[in-house]
């Protein structure tokens, strides 16, 4: 299979040299044409106040394989747009967007991005995330209460009850006092932040229902716990991200019985109650009533709760927001980027707001509000259709269908779509995963440890903030989002010995020995059924990367790409140079990595 080099643009340093510009600035861009692809002309093409303008690009510098041009771009609004045309003479003329290349008009919706609303803080750039379902992960032994009477005990071995409503009331009674005893585990791992979903009292054991904002649930240890939590975390150069539920509270919870016992009180207007005593509820689910963000009063609740717990002594580092597509949203009401604006004003900035979104997020991330949301769409769902090897797999969330097996083709383009939707500062701090406490596990997704290999070989090297789900490293399985949440089996040394341990702990020092990995460009130079290639560039490194789920043709590039033989950093492939052509091996399921 030979692949040819295409024009190409993309937001990191490689191409924009300044990546955080201020209003009024005037930037170059690049863009590189390969060496044999025929055009009399390239314009930049940018909007200014909604009126487009050209700007005629001039050679900057040529190398082994593309011309690169350099056109000077205004940034005169704080989301500036621009893409590239190519004037090809008798061949027409083609647009070069963040979509790729077209030679029909598009819109504007997939123009590249420059914003000037500030970038995630630098720390995200170098992150690794691992998030905990506090109940699940570990006992200190340090929390000795009694077992409230909403909930069902479990032993720390029992299975887990996915369905029914034991599901939400098992109790498996971990604290984050054992959090901060297992943080040198994570240390090992290669992770350096944790994120924990909720940890407000509630009455159930994802706490997602939230009692009160204002207190950690004594079940965890209290307020004492998260505050020796994210101390040891921070002694040890860590970070730790909570979890908020700005969409709705729990039907306990006090803002909301008093909003039902006195529809005067100030509190009446935090939801959406109805004339005949009824009231909206997060998809009809009544423990979960929906909040009201037309109400100042909320509003102002709301963003003290946010700057109280990142404030010492907790201290915690950011925030993921539960719910974050459907936040400030009912019927008529659409608050959505106000309260995403809202909550990062309130946040310092050296703080992290990421957001969930299981579908769509490209209308919600314009970059003055979320930094990053957890990236299903446009990495999770593609990669899990790609690798699976069943036609009739594990439901996905939101979807009513089955997972059924893709091509390579179909994942790599759906994945190039959500991209082109943001900005590439969005893309790069887009929070990427494979499993989460709302999914099927990977292993559960794709069966054989050696697809799992080739998906956390493309999570560690996609751009994104990689997260993973606590114990996917050990290969832990789930059906669905609650089977998923299985305790750390941590008095099981089978499971330790699990080679998928040492699979994710290697991409991850993988990951932090190459900047390229965590900060450099994209440039997909094959897709096929059964094989993706892509280029991770800095001015300083270039990484090849080739994921393959099975067996396939070697896949050719032209050899002018490397100067002598790639540097094999991952995977033990060889490549070949040889007639003018860098051959890569058809091996598979594999996931290699070259330097060139």
């Amino acid at each position: 299979m030979k692949a040819a080099l295409a024009p190409h643009h993309d937001g990191s340093a490689l191409h924009v040299p300044e990546q955080r510009p201020s209003l009024g600035d005037t930037v170059p861009v690049l863009v590189r044409l390969p060496h044999d692809y025929p055009v009399q002309s390239v314009h930049l093409r940018s909007v200014y106040d909604g009126e487009p303008r050209y700007t005629r690009a001039v050679v900057d510098r040529t190398d082994g394989t593309d011309v690169w041009f350099r056109a000077d771009l205004l940034v005169h609004n704080p989301d500036t747009r621009y893409r590239f045309l190519l004037d090809r003479g008798d061949l027409g003329h083609t647009w070069l967007h963040a979509g790729g290349l077209v030679e029909h008009d598009p819109t504007d919706a997939t123009d590249f991005r420059i914003t000037t609303y500030g970038a995630a803080p630098a720390w995200v750039d170098d992150a690794v995330i691992y998030q905990i379902f506090p109940d699940r992960f570990a006992r200190s032994g340090r929390v000795n209460l009694e077992t409230p009477s909403w909930a069902v005990p479990a032993a720390w071995g029992d299975p887990v009850v996915d369905r029914g409503p034991s599901a939400a009331t098992q109790f498996y009674g971990g604290d984050l006092y054992g959090v901060a005893d297992r943080l040198d585990y994570l240390v090992k791992l290669g992770v350096d932040v944790v994120y924990l979903t909720p940890v407000f009292p509630a009455a159930s054991n994802h706490r997602y229902n939230a009692t009160s904002f204002d207190t950690v649930d004594p079940l965890l240890g209290g307020d004492a716990a998260l505050q020796a939590l994210t101390e040891a975390a921070h002694r040890r150069g860590m970070r730790v991200i909570g979890d908020l539920t700005t969409n709705h509270s729990g039907d306990t919870h006090e803002w909301f019985r008093t909003a039902m016992a006195d529809r005067e009180s100030p509190e009446a207007s935090f939801y959406y109650l109805r004339p005949d005593g009824g009231y909206v509820a997060w998809f009809d689910v009544p423990s979960l009533p929906k909040l009201n963000w037309t109400s100042p009063e909320l509003r102002a609740r709301m963003v003290e709760v946010t700057r109280h717990w990142l404030s010492p002594p907790y201290a915690l580092d950011g925030w993921r927001i539960d719910v974050a597509n459907m936040t400030g949203r009912q019927g008529g009401d659409d608050l959505n980027h106000e309260v995403a604006r809202a909550v990062r004003a309130a946040m310092p900035p050296e703080t992290f707001l990421f957001a969930e979104h299981f579908h769509d997020y490209t209308p919600d991330q314009p970059g003055d509000g979320w930094q990053g949301i957890m990236n299903y769409a446009g990495f999770a769902k593609p990669i899990w259709s790609w690798l699976t090897p069943y036609q009739e797999g594990p439901i996905v969330p939101g979807i009513p269908l089955p997972l059924r097996s893709l091509s390579g083709r179909r994942a790599a383009a759906t994945m190039r779509a959500f991209a082109a939707g943001v900005s590439w500062a969005a893309t790069n701090a887009n929070v990427t995963l494979l499993s989460s406490h709302d999914s099927p596990r990977i292993r559960t997704f794709l069966g054989a440890a050696e697809r799992v290999a080739v998906a956390a070989g493309l999570l560690f090297t996609y751009p994104g903030t990689p997260m993973m789900f606590m114990g996917d490293e050990l290969g832990l399985e789930g059906r669905n989002g609650e089977d998923a949440r299985v305790p750390m089996p941590w008095d099981d040394p089978v499971r330790f010995a699990e080679p998928t341990y040492e699979v994710y702990r290697e991409l991850i020092a993988l990951r932090r020995a190459h900047p390229a990995l965590r900060t450099g460009g994209l440039r997909w130079l094959h897709t096929g059924d059964d094989a993706l290639v892509y280029l991770r560039e800095t001015a300083g490194e270039r990484l090849l990367v080739l994921a393959s789920r099975a067996p396939h043709e070697p896949v050719e590039l032209p050899a002018a790409l490397t100067g002598d033989l790639p540097r094999n950093l991952y995977g033990g492939g060889a490549a070949t140079v040889r007639d003018g052509l860098l051959t890569l091996p058809g091996d598979g399921p594999s996931f290699q990595v070259w330097a060139l």
